[in-house]
């Protein structure tokens, strides 16, 4: 199981793995060592370890209320 990191809701997580998923599907290059068999694994590994970030104005309003 793989957790959300510190900081980030679950809903926040589940969004941002998924929108990595399609970015894996159409052939981006993996940012883990070892990415899983399976995309979804290896897109929430990669949130989960911060390889992938939230940007845009929503990052820097969420940054503002931390």
């Amino acid at each position: 199981m793989i957790r959300c990191p510190v900081g980030m809701n679950v809903f926040e997580f589940a969004v941002l793995s998924g929108l990595r998923v399609a970015q894996l599907t159409r052939g981006c290059t993996p940012r883990v060592v070892v990415p899983s068999l399976k995309v979804t694994v290896t897109a929430q590994r990669e949130v989960a370890e911060g390889l992938v970030v939230r940007s845009g104005p929503l990052a820097e309003t969420a940054a503002i209320h931390e």
